[in-house]
């Protein structure tokens, strides 16, 4: 099975055939695909969705798909990579910095149900894929301020559609208690309490989630996770149990010189002396 790559940031292709031109296969990007015209069956990830003119369809990274056509079929492909939405940050409102496109289109049930757009919505998205297609014209689409909020508007269909469905997705929302226990459960672990590791777990963008931890949490991350790794460093030198070697080791330090550099650095002593008082 081919896995296909792309390494542009954003790319659009419409094209029209009698037989797709792909056997089965996944990617290393996302697509929202538009059937401008045609029917016949979608097979995505052991689903078959039939598909008509006026249908929408969101594919993730790894998902398995190729299109069975049944009426010549006209296709618009929206295609771009993680950094698409990760270079444009800054343009981005809050609700999809915290619950990204990205993580949105790996829902389950966008892979398992054909959405069904009413008006306006049906025409809205017809006209919003026209508009995007008519600035790839004229433009460079990856760099276009309006070529972005119209994908957004997308997604905005998109959310409005499952409304009025009634198809319930996975909860999106930040758990503030469970970014807190995550921490702590894995504070032992410093490849675990990175910012990308944290924020890919909680499917929050990692350019935004040190801004929103301070904004919640009245600390920035970098200092909640060095408070509370000392916090608990300065508890096993109390208890008096253990040798500093393996509690380096419990924390993840290269050696016991690497915590006793950390531990000066943080608390203007080294653990000998911070022992015994």
């Amino acid at each position: 099975m081919p896995k296909l790559n792309q390494f542009k940031t954003l790319v659009l292709d419409e094209f029209e055939e009698e037989k797709f031109h792909l056997p089965p296969h996944t990617h290393t990007y996302y697509e929202i695909i538009y059937i401008k015209k045609g029917s016949g069956v979608h097979h995505l990830n052991n689903n078959l969705l039939v598909y008509k003119a006026g249908d929408l369809f969101v594919i993730s990274p790894d998902d398995q798909h190729y299109f069975d056509i049944k009426k010549s079929t006209r296709f618009i492909f929206i295609k771009f990579t993680d950094n698409y939405f990760n270079s444009k940050q800054s343009l981005t409102c809050d609700e999809f910095l915290v619950n990204t496109p990205e993580s949105f289109m790996r829902d389950k049930i966008l892979k398992e149900t054909v959405l069904k757009f009413d008006e306006p919505c049906k025409t809205i998205l017809k006209n919003t894929v026209e508009n995007i297609v008519t600035y790839d014209r004229y433009i460079d689409v990856t760099t276009s301020p309006i070529v972005f909020y119209q994908i957004l508007s997308i997604f905005g269909l998109i959310k409005e559609t499952i409304r009025c469905m009634n198809l319930q997705m996975q909860s999106t929302h930040l758990d503030n208690e469970q970014i807190a226990n995550y921490i702590h459960q894995n504070i032992y672990q410093p490849k675990l309490v990175q910012v990308k590791v944290i924020a890919e777990h909680f499917n929050i963008a990692h350019t935004y989630f040190s801004a929103y931890f301070k904004r919640t949490f009245g600390v920035s991350y970098r200092e909640y996770i060095h408070n509370l790794r000392t916090t608990l460093i300065e508890k096993r030198f109390h208890n008096n149990q253990l040798p500093i070697k393996q509690i380096a080791y419990e924390f993840g330090f290269t050696d016991e010189s690497h915590l006793t550099n950390y531990f000066k650095k943080r608390k203007n002593m080294k653990p000998t002396d911070f022992k015994k008082l």
